[in-house]
């Protein structure tokens, strides 16, 4: 056998498992998500378990870490990493490339070995690509604390002027929601709902429609349970916009999450009208998708100024009101209190 194929995949080997332990520690000190540690625990094990075989063979025996020419060179940018994100896509490139060496030279010793590294490379992709999505999601919802549903039925002035009353009072993302307005009324709807956010400096949400919500450029779509999935409405609105994904238990949440959308809506929160069919979900399943993920939590469902700071405390992201605030006398001054008391939230 030739000792030059045993000294390689003993090199990538070290290579991917480094790297994948780069990356879990990214998931779990820098994001602090339960889901993606988990993710990339269980993918370090299976490589060790499909390189079990060199843990017997020769791999080790012909080491010759003084001898190899390799430890003496090192790439342009090789000591640049400006954020712990570029740590992570860096660990992440070193890995795949690792996992494809060890795939390729595997062939010569054992194809089973290699047919298993194939296909824990394809699994490290998606969890690089699920850590940075995860980092990019957050960095976006990072200054959103008040997210408004507009409904003109629900609204007791003008739609136009709640929005801007509610962006005076701190809501910075909007959400259009007009289930049964036809197509071409709807789209109209959204071009101008679409332009009002960019002059308030706001996110624009469509509801439900993937393919609106891309016809206007806006900056995401918001699904239900009933809705397109995830995967299905991101091949319609790539994969710079927004996708947030309706939730009210944990089996709905936990397959939300494993979808990989850029944030999650829980609820109810508290009994409301808008969706009389779900039963109130409460805090304490906020508190548990909490443990679970660090994408963005939208919490939803009867939140109002009195109870809004429970929520917040909590661990919501921010807060999606619809009717306390549409159906306000005075839009500003409510936004702005339910505003202030959704700061309050643990670290």
């Amino acid at each position: 056998m030739d000792p030059t194929v045993w000294r390689i995949l003993d090199a990538n080997s070290n290579r991917a498992r480094e790297a994948l332990r780069v990356m879990e520690d990214h998931a779990r000190f820098a994001l602090d998500d339960a889901t993606l540690t988990e993710l990339a625990k269980s993918l370090r094990h299976a490589l060790a378990e499909a390189l079990a075989p060199l843990a017997k063979a020769r791999a080790v025996v012909m080491r010759d870490t003084p001898g190899d020419v390799g430890t003496q060179l090192a790439g342009s940018g090789e000591y640049q990493r400006g954020t712990s994100l570029d740590v992570v896509r860096a660990a992440g490139k070193r890995a795949t490339e690792a996992l494809r060496v060890l795939e390729e030279y595997g062939k010569t010793v054992d194809v089973p070995m290699a047919a298993a590294v194939e296909a824990i490379r394809y699994r490290a992709y998606d969890l690089e690509k699920r850590i940075v999505h995860v980092a990019d999601a957050r960095a976006r919802f990072a200054d959103v604390r008040l997210y408004v549903l507009i409904t003109q039925a629900l609204c007791r002035h003008p739609w136009q002027e709640v929005m801007r009353r509610s962006a005076a009072g701190g809501a910075n993302c909007f959400q259009l929601r007009e289930p049964d307005l036809p197509d071409r009324e709807l789209l109209a709807r959204a071009e101008e709902f679409r332009k009002l956010c960019r002059e308030l400096d706001a996110l624009c949400i469509i509801n439900d429609r993937a393919d609106i919500a891309a016809a206007v450029d806006a900056d995401g779509v918001h699904v239900g349970q009933h809705d397109l999935p995830v995967a299905a409405a991101r091949r319609i609105v790539g994969p710079q916009r927004l996708i947030g994904v309706s939730t009210h238990n944990r089996a709905e949440a936990d397959a939300a999450i494993a979808a990989a959308p850029d944030y999650i809506a829980v609820g109810p929160m508290f009994a409301t009208n808008v969706k009389p069919e779900y039963g109130v979900a409460g805090t304490e399943y906020l508190r548990a998708v909490r443990q679970t993920t660090s994408l963005p939590i939208v919490a939803i469902g009867g939140i109002n100024a009195d109870n809004v700071a429970e929520v917040a405390a909590a661990g919501a992201t921010c807060v999606a009101v619809a009717t306390a605030i549409s159906a306000a006398d005075d839009v500003e001054a409510t936004a702005r209190s339910i505003h202030s008391r959704s700061n309050t939230t643990e670290g």
